[in-house]
């Protein structure tokens, strides 16, 4: 049955929205931030591999969107070597501490949890807020491997672009203004994120109407801690002064995180989950994160019949596949449902190179601003993964000392023929059916990226119901309905009823990329637009 629209949304009925994509022969970055996407564009532009694109792209989306992700994140990522033939997943997903100890986290009895998850609620939110929710960091280590494997471009030029970003601080302009807004309850508790976030405890001013009056962040202690990394290597955030200064803060705020956790981390390159579909062949990062989900999606899909463009069966067999997948995933994983209402804190970037690598990473603080706390010796957002564990023991994924998160995050490579994609998005549960469609666009009906983009999707990651963007046409939605709940909505800027995609594709020798449409930070930027630049 349907079950009509979602939330009455005032927006006007006639605006539409678009965003352009070119075809080009050089390398380009598809990031959630153009600032971000520009960074990593430099480095292309500069001789770097895209695996160099990648390691700038990740430090400065960390310093521009820092609610979202940052060195204390942590993720997956795909490569796939274009010389070699060959696909690599690397998983610097967090951690728990080893000193963790699930009775620290004793159940309140008072209903569910009001953040991601609707775990059971533990005292005073223990796992959601606070030093007591942050987890072992690990993309650092994950970038700092990937460029000892692959990488071409010094280490201390890649970190470049963050620092400088760091330096001049975040602008805080209409949307950055709303971001905070919508956290500043939680931030005004730890007085360092209010002294980094907040004006008198309230959301910042907004930068004026004029280029003249900006308002920005004061990044300088990020900057710091991010050009001792740059000085010494990835392993600083670990065996440093960097890793001894954050743990001294965390464990000074309650945090049980040691100098031995750090130490002791090693983020895990491996082979690729790859597996064929019909005549193409789909590579995902294996173990504990949403790949095993992305698979048995395309293996319930395997079995439908498509014709020459998404009809209303397509989209039935989307959504049957996708909710027998989830079926399965709750069923062996442990991951319950995430609360739909709640922004999931999380960036992911593609980047393609003039050769043919391409990185897909996907990177997260799992909550918006995680756990809401800094370390004010680094000045460093910390993350909340501990809030992935079920804090009820003896289930798939229980809370418990030195293990690792279960992530929700899809970052894919797909190959075809001459045709190439590399996909991801954030959005918590909402990433699996976001990349599983926009992949089948590609691989299934030939789609170019700008009309993978654009073409409408659903989401049915679980839930009671399916949610359909309400541009679907009517014979779409009335078949969905013969078998599932169907609610519709639109896709708006703020917040997303659907994941936030970011993807490159090469096709031959020419590779474009694109975002999600309603993003007003993201982009794809190719190294030609930056030498356009720097032309005379």
């Amino acid at each position: 049955m349907s079950g009509g629209d979602m939330a009455e949304i005032a927006l006007s009925g006639t605006q539409s929205v678009r965003k352009t994509v070119i075809e080009t022969p050089y390398g380009v970055v598809a990031a959630q931030n153009g600032l971000a996407a520009r960074a990593g564009a430099e480095v292309l532009a500069a001789g770097g591999d895209a695996v160099d694109a990648a390691v700038a792209t990740s430090f400065a989306i960390g310093v521009v969107e820092p609610w979202m992700s940052g060195p204390t994140a942590g993720g997956a990522m795909m490569l796939w070597r274009a010389e070699e033939g060959r696909a690599y997943a690397l998983n610097h997903g967090m951690k728990s501490p080893a000193a963790l100890d699930p009775a620290d986290y004793p159940l309140s009895g008072a209903g569910k949890a009001g953040d991601l998850f609707p775990w059971e609620q533990v005292v005073d939110d223990r796992n959601v807020f606070g030093a007591t929710a942050v987890a072992i960091p690990g993309t650092v280590d994950g970038l700092g491997q990937v460029h000892a494997k692959f990488g071409k471009m010094p280490w201390a030029d890649l970190l470049a672009p963050a620092i400088r970003h760091a330096r001049e601080g975040l602008l805080v302009d209409w949307y950055a203004a709303l971001i905070i807004a919508s956290s500043t309850r939680a931030l005004a508790v730890d007085p360092d994120a209010a002294a980094l976030f907040l004006e008198d405890g309230q959301w910042p001013t907004i930068s004026g109407w004029t280029a003249l009056a900006e308002k920005r962040l004061d990044q300088s202690r990020m900057a710091a801690t991010l050009e001792q990394i740059a000085r010494n290597g990835a392993r600083e955030l670990y065996d440093g002064e960097v890793g001894a200064a954050m743990v001294a803060d965390m464990r000074a705020k309650g945090s049980v995180m040691s100098r031995d956790d750090l130490v002791a981390y090693r983020a895990e390159l491996m082979e690729a989950l790859s597996f064929d579909y019909r005549d193409a062949r789909l590579h995902a990062v294996p173990g504990l994160t949403a790949g095993p989900t992305f698979k048995t999606t395309f293996e319930a899909l395997a079995q439908s019949r498509f014709g020459d463009a998404p009809d209303a069966d397509t989209y039935l067999a989307y959504a049957d596949a996708l909710k027998a997948a989830y079926e399965k995933r709750l069923s062996t994983m442990g991951d319950e449902n995430e609360s739909p209402e709640t922004p999931a804190c999380t960036t992911h970037f593609s980047v393609v190179d003039r050769k043919g690598n391409m990185v897909a990473q996907t990177q997260t603080l799992l909550s918006i601003f995680g756990s809401r706390v800094v370390s004010p010796s680094t000045g460093l957002l910390m993350n909340n993964g501990l809030m992935w564990f079920d804090p009820v023991q003896g289930r798939p994924n229980s809370l418990g000392p030195s293990k690792r998160c279960l992530m929700n995050v899809c970052p894919v490579i797909g190959e075809k023929g001459q045709t190439r994609i590399a996909f991801g998005a954030s959005g918590g549960r909402k990433i699996v059916s976001a990349v599983s469609q926009m992949s089948s666009f590609a691989l299934d009906f030939d789609m170019g990226v700008e009309d993978v983009f654009h073409q409408p999707r659903i989401d049915s990651s679980g839930g009671a119901f399916i949610v359909a963007d309400d541009k679907l046409p009517s014979a779409v939605i009335d078949a969905l309905a013969t078998r599932h709940e169907v609610h519709r909505t639109r896709r708006t800027v703020f917040p997303y009823a659907f994941a936030c995609p970011a993807g490159v594709m090469r096709r031959g020798e020419l590779n474009s990329g694109c975002t999600e449409i309603m993003s007003p930070w993201g982009d794809a930027i190719s190294e030609a637009d930056i030498q356009d630049t720097q032309k005379p």
